[in-house]
């Protein structure tokens, strides 16, 4: 029953963190990790919170384990990513929605990990800086200027898409 509640949220933070070519495993890998520590589960926080800070922790552990000893969780090599993606389309032809949806999922994903990170649990999946602080264990203020600035690169990643026709 905890599967089925909380799978969309887990597997949207898992897609929007990763991919979707680990999102799957990742999210599966969550709710392992959650089960095998749920008699340790305090009930001092909202389940989902305990949650989305394993899914997070485990998405973590997948970024490391892609490019061992080269990823900084904040470096900001996602900014120049997200400036080739927004080279590579011309903002002089109509875009379908599924095309500015594909446009906006691959500049979220070229964000700093800890910015989209941020991003991803605010903007998608609506929580507040609160919950947000105690999932991932850092103050509000940092949060607040981590999101500021993931939509400060995604302004200026999707800023070729200014004025499209749909």
């Amino acid at each position: 029953m905890l599967v089925s509640r909380h799978a969309p949220s887990v597997i949207s933070v898992t897609t929007r963190m990763l991919g979707p070519n680990d999102a799957e495993d990742v999210a599966q890998e969550t709710f392992v990790a959650a089960y095998k520590a749920l008699p340790g589960f305090n009930f001092g926080s909202k389940f989902s919170t305990w949650l989305y800070r394993i899914a997070v922790n485990k998405c973590h552990d997948a970024l490391r384990s892609r490019r061992p000893g080269q990823v900084s969780l904040d470096s900001d090599d996602g900014e120049d990513i997200a400036w080739q993606i927004a080279d590579e389309v011309s903002a002089n032809r109509t875009f379908e929605p599924i095309e500015l949806q594909w446009e906006l999922d691959k500049s979220i994903e070229a964000l700093p990990p800890l910015y989209r990170e941020s991003f991803v649990l605010k903007h998608v999946e609506g929580l507040g800086y609160d919950e947000m602080s105690e999932i991932l264990g850092t103050n509000r203020d940092t949060l607040k200027m981590r999101v500021y600035k993931a939509r400060m690169i995604l302004c200026r990643s999707l800023a070729h898409l200014e004025g499209v026709r749909r």
